[in-house]
């Protein structure tokens, strides 16, 4: 009867372990809105430009796009730091973009800086 019941155990505590181990969800974000003029922005037009920037999370890997309207969807890519920091540059048309932001549980955000400046609040999947 004792065996019985560790054979019970095992297969019980077995099926609460998914095969491959435990593995995290990759965590989407998105955001649309309209520029700013900041120290790098070459246009005072950036408040008519609509952007929109999707973020995914994966671990420590970030990668995102972001497209204004009428423009080519750009890609970039990084490491989340520790603290929940990121940090790249990506080109487009006519030069780059500086991409950063941070990522936390209460409020993640972005900021995209090059011809235009966008500040973005990140909202969640």
């Amino acid at each position: 009867m004792r065996q019985v019941w560790w054979v019970v155990l095992a297969v019980a505590v077995a099926g609460l372990v998914p095969a491959g181990g435990a593995q995290a969800e990759a965590l989407v974000y998105t955001w649309t809105g309209y520029g700013g003029f900041g120290p790098k922005s070459v246009t005072t037009k950036c408040a008519t430009y609509r952007m929109t920037v999707n973020v995914t999370v994966d671990g420590d890997s970030v990668k995102g796009t972001f497209q204004q309207d009428m423009r080519d969807e750009r890609r970039f890519e990084a490491m989340l730091g520790k603290d929940g920091a990121f940090k790249t540059t990506t080109m487009v048309q006519n030069g780059s973009m500086d991409v950063s932001g941070v990522i936390k549980d209460r409020e993640s955000t972005i900021v995209l800086d090059g011809y235009c400046r966008f500040d973005a609040k990140l909202t969640r999947k």
